[in-house]
């Protein structure tokens, strides 16, 4: 078939070009799907607990991911800041996953213990009181907005159901575990968790 013919017909060259999409995706997607190394979790990596699975329904609520990346890529400049590369096995349980591509803030993935719950809330509410420079807007209505336990216990089983390994009593404590929180208290405590299980990888 000649060139000329396909770039004259219009609905030719687009099922032509869907299906050369098609078949690259398939050829690169499925196999990674059958590869225990990107289907199964790493050491020490576990479900979010109840209030930091709320947590991270604020930072997507919020739109975190538009300014920050939660994916490490293995160049020794991001090392040095961020700690090691992310592996596709600490990332199993995100749902929908969060590593991103933009980068206007930093990367996320092993914040987890670098700083304390004061700095997180002082940092939410208002990030020019300790970063000068920021251009994050601050999020002081969290605080005012409180967590749905009954939402995160029917969250906890629709996972459970997907293939997350979570016990009956975590699922049945969810609501208790939750009562009171508000949602900066929940994004604190999703922030203070990303990356703790791999955390002691940063000086490898």
């Amino acid at each position: 078939m000649k060139h000329e013919t396909i770039e004259k017909n219009t609905g030719l060259m687009g099922v032509l070009i869907a299906l050369v999409i098609s078949v690259a995706g398939f050829a690169e997607i499925v196999p990674l799907m059958f590869q225990a190394q990107t289907t199964q979790p790493m050491e020490g990596i576990e479900p979010f607990p109840a209030l930091q699975l709320a947590g991270r329904d604020v930072y997507v609520k919020e739109g975190c991911y538009n300014c920050h990346s939660q994916m490490v890529r293995p160049f020794v400049s991001e090392s040095l800041r961020y700690g090691p590369p992310v592996e596709a096995g600490e990332t199993v349980y995100g749902r929908p996953f969060q590593w991103g591509s933009k980068r206007t803030g930093p990367d996320l993935a092993r914040v987890g213990g670098r700083y304390t719950d004061e700095w997180h809330l002082a940092h939410l509410i208002n990030p020019r009181d300790l970063v000068p420079e920021s251009n994050m807007p601050g999020y002081p209505w969290l605080l005012d907005k409180y967590v749905d336990g009954e939402l995160v216990e029917r969250k906890m089983r629709t996972l459970k159901w997907l293939g997350h390994p979570y016990s009956d009593a975590q699922i049945d404590e969810a609501a208790s575990v939750t009562e009171g929180a508000s949602e900066m208290e929940a994004l604190i405590a999703y922030l203070q968790y990303l990356g703790l299980a791999n955390n002691g990888r940063r000086q490898q």
